[in-house]
């Protein structure tokens, strides 16, 4: 599993022309899925992103995390994640996974992330034309990879 982390000081989403809903202060979250994800990738990328100490504390310094200080989470499915752009100019999505797949991890996901991240949670839809409006706080922005390849 990828995904993005980007600080938000809000972010606003509407899927297919109707607005999904908006977060102040907290971390938009563009998440991708491979086949060989499972629960266990799912809950440390869950753990991991709420406990990512990227908001200032008192003195300035990035030592809070969105669990820490209650803000939510806006989890949005990003296939393109898993985009090889090694060769040529078009992408290949193979490695990502299939939708029949990536659908029912994607809705797992943000059932796990309402159990145990211990913030608001909300969601895009999947497989639907959305359009992000997010406010970047710092610009702050973090790629996080369940294999730990980056």
């Amino acid at each position: 599993m990828r995904a993005v982390v980007q600080r938000v000081d809000r972010c606003g989403l509407i899927a297919d022309g109707q607005p999904q809903g908006e977060i102040e202060k907290g971390l938009l979250v563009l998440a991708g899925f491979q086949s060989s994800d499972d629960e266990k990738a799912m809950r440390y990328m869950i753990d991991k992103i709420a406990g990512l100490r990227i908001f200032e504390d008192e003195n300035g310094h990035m030592n809070l995390s969105a669990r820490d200080l209650g803000l939510s989470l806006y989890l949005v499915p990003n296939f393109t994640l898993y985009g090889d752009c090694r060769h040529g100019r078009r992408p290949g999505f193979s490695a990502g996974a299939p939708v029949a797949d990536a659908e029912p991890m994607f809705a797992r996901f943000v059932e796990l992330a309402r159990q145990e991240a211990g913030v608001p949670i909300l969601s895009g839809v999947f497989q639907a034309h959305m359009i992000i409006d997010p406010v970047l706080n710092g610009p702050v922005t973090l790629l996080i990879d369940s294999d730990k390849q980056f």
